[in-house]
């Protein structure tokens, strides 16, 4: 008989349950309709801001295809902690462009939270990532 590995889902409440899929359901709409959106469809305010970064336009339509598969990404529960440990690492980037780059001043908060939100996610689903890889 060979020996085969189980991973088990850690136990969570109901009530944990419903709110980390009730956080990647809304965290995967806005990525979808309001973060990638604008980008892929060329909303004059998002051309403008990849302009002021100075890397093109293909950057922005990167960046707004990286937001789409992140966002359908949380959607689906195999794939749900992946796309969270890269929509940190995009939310990182994001931060340091708004502080770095564009000056964003205070505007610099908005990645640092939903990073910290989808870093949580990732956190949770950890398991699962592991299950992707291994």
């Amino acid at each position: 008989m060979s020996a085969t590995t189980v991973t088990a889902r850690p136990a969570r409440s109901k009530g944990a349950t419903r709110a980390l899929w009730t956080a990647q359901i809304l965290l995967g709409v806005f990525f979808v309709v309001a973060s990638a959106g604008p980008k892929l469809f060329g909303e004059a305010t998002a051309v403008e801001i990849f302009t002021q970064i100075g890397l093109g336009q293909w950057f922005r339509y990167l960046v707004g295809a990286l937001e789409l598969l992140g966002g359908v990404g949380l959607l689906v529960r195999r794939s749900a902690g992946a796309a969270a440990l890269g929509l940190v690492g995009l939310m990182v980037g994001a931060a340091y462009t708004q502080a770095f780059v564009l000056d964003g001043g205070l505007l610099v908060l908005t990645p640092l939270v939903i990073g910290a939100v989808v870093g949580v996610i990732a956190w949770v689903r950890r398991g699962e990532i592991r299950s992707l890889i291994g």
